[in-house]
């Protein structure tokens, strides 16, 4: 088998475990649903293996061992934060790295129903996350530009997914983005993934972000997308007035990102889009509902 073949599986977890974190061995195992560059398995009751799988390098879950237990002190939310590494070996050639658990319903197979409470809770976590990188923090290849320099991967969600009828509208929202001031602040923290399959939610609300192997310096305004993509309708106000510290050009290139990012779980709600088996169906409402939400919920 070549390393994208090999079937993950609680024994292959158990083994792994045995051969280098012994004294974790005897916690019960079981599969998380959903991941794509990683599989994640959760162990006992407090703890989750994270399972290097799709991507082609260690780079995502490297990042993620170095620079989560520096952000999670300081952060609101729940987060995942390692505690024990993996390394690759003979039985598995890949990284794997045991983190924290975060309790909680993805947001993609839940609602949210107290709109105002999770908008000031998401507004209080990136207002701590949102604080000026180091020199030596990542930055992304692949996200995290300016608007005007997605263009190309813009046009080709729209093309594939945006119903006639709002083509038009949906074109304006990109368009006034692209043109847009640029970030003129220093590099900050941002996430870069904020989308509903790495929130989750507890008791109507959001209690915890998964996810950060996207973690980048930069450009705030792939974040605050998240007033859009996460947030019922009616909240992107609430979360905007409860950050406090976006500009107007801040919020233009964020509704225009928020519309990028809701295209692409559009396309990514299609059966067997880029070779993933299925695709990932609970992507498709969730993409829908939130560029609704961008043509509805205008700037603040």
């Amino acid at each position: 088998m070549t390393d994208a073949e090999i079937e993950i599986t609680a024994n292959l977890v158990r083994d792994l475990l045995q051969e280098q974190h012994p004294d974790l061995a005897g916690l019960a195992i079981r599969e998380v649903a959903g991941g794509w560059g990683n599989q994640m398995w959760r162990l006992g009751d407090e703890l989750a293996v994270r399972m290097q799988r799709m991507d082609p390098t260690p780079e995502l879950q490297l990042k993620e061992r170095r620079w989560l237990p520096v952000l999670a002190p300081r952060l609101p939310l729940p987060v995942p934060t390692p505690v024990r590494f993996g390394e690759p070996s003979e039985r598995f050639p890949k990284h794997w790295t045991i983190m924290t658990w975060v309790p909680g319903d993805p947001l993609d197979h839940t609602s949210i129903s107290r709109g105002h409470h999770a908008a000031d809770t998401l507004a209080g976590f990136l207002t701590a996350l949102h604080v000026e990188a180091p020199a030596e923090a990542p930055i992304s290849e692949d996200r995290g530009e300016h608007p005007k320099k997605c263009t190309d991967g813009f046009d080709h969600f729209f093309h594939a997914v945006v119903p006639d009828d709002l083509a038009d509208d949906v074109r304006a929202v990109w368009d006034d983005a692209a043109a847009a001031p640029e970030w003129a602040g220093p590099p900050l923290w941002v996430h870069g993934d904020l989308h509903p399959a790495n929130v989750v939610v507890t008791d109507g609300t959001l209690s915890g972000i998964v996810d950060f192997g996207a973690l980048f310096a930069g450009d705030p305004a792939w974040d605050l997308a998240a007033a859009w993509v996460l947030l019922p309708a009616g909240c992107a106000s609430r979360f905007f007035t409860a950050y406090a510290q976006a500009d107007a050009g801040t919020i233009r290139r964020a509704r225009g990102l928020a519309a990028l990012k809701s295209l692409f779980l559009m396309l990514m709600g299609q059966s067997g889009d880029r070779g993933l088996p299925g695709g990932k169906p609970t992507w498709g409402p969730a993409g829908r509902a939130a560029l609704d939400r961008v043509l509805s919920d205008g700037p603040t």
